[in-house]
């Protein structure tokens, strides 16, 4: 079970030339100590949001999570991630050694990619059906699944491909597929946790503004 974890804000600011990260704008600049006030800081905090969403509350998308434990805890860039696709309920159909699971809970911390572009009426009041028909071929039954290459990802693969057909667009490979849906949301989730876990280590996180570090997400 994933239990829900409340993602504290993160807000970044600048003062003695550099970008200070923390959970709030504290009394005074942790570097200098001068009390801060709106006189003296040169612009405005600013909130940067959570890559992560509860997946319960995403409506047709694909979810990532990692398999063990949850992005801000227990993932290190490098743990396996467990995927899946959400009904209009928000129901995450997944597939496992057990065949594909109907999740009510446990994706309450995901990476949600939207897979229906705005105006695709039509194609999400039929969704449900599609995803259900699709969930009940023979080719996701339990004594189907291996770990290697056929898994939450073949699954999630597959219902996408059958999602661009029908849009006529492009199928995706496996690798088109890492690419495009997989790698820019673990990347921007790893520069997050890693922000995340600093300041909560530390308090704040700082960058000067010349660093390329000075832009996480």
């Amino acid at each position: 079970m994933h239990s829900a974890e409340a993602v504290k804000s993160l807000i970044k600011f600048n003062h003695c030339k550099r970008s200070i990260y923390s959970f709030e704008v504290p009394r005074r600049c942790p570097l200098c100590q001068e009390a801060l006030g709106s006189a003296e800081l040169a612009d405005a905090p600013v909130s940067i949001s959570s890559p992560f969403s509860n997946g319960h509350q995403e409506k047709c998308s694909f979810l990532l999570r990692p398999t063990q434990g949850t992005f801000l805890r227990e993932y290190d860039g490098r743990s396996d991630l467990h995927v899946g696709i959400t009904n209009t309920n928000g129901v995450v159909y997944n597939y496992d050694r057990s065949g594909v699971q109907r999740d009510r809970t446990g994706w309450e911390q995901s990476l949600a990619v939207p897979l229906l572009q705005p105006g695709m009426l039509g194609l999400q009041h039929q969704w449900d059906r599609y995803l259900e028909d699709f969930s009940a071929h023979g080719a996701w039954l339990p004594h189907r699944y291996k770990e290697d290459h056929h898994n939450c990802y073949s699954y999630s693969l597959a219902f996408i491909n059958c999602i661009l057909a029908t849009e006529g667009k492009k199928q995706l490979d496996k690798t088109e597929f890492t690419e495009e849906y997989v790698v820019p949301r673990t990347r921007l989730a790893s520069k997050y946790i890693m922000l995340y876990r600093a300041i909560e280590e530390h308090g704040f996180y700082m960058t000067d503004h010349a660093s390329p570090e000075a832009h996480p997400p």
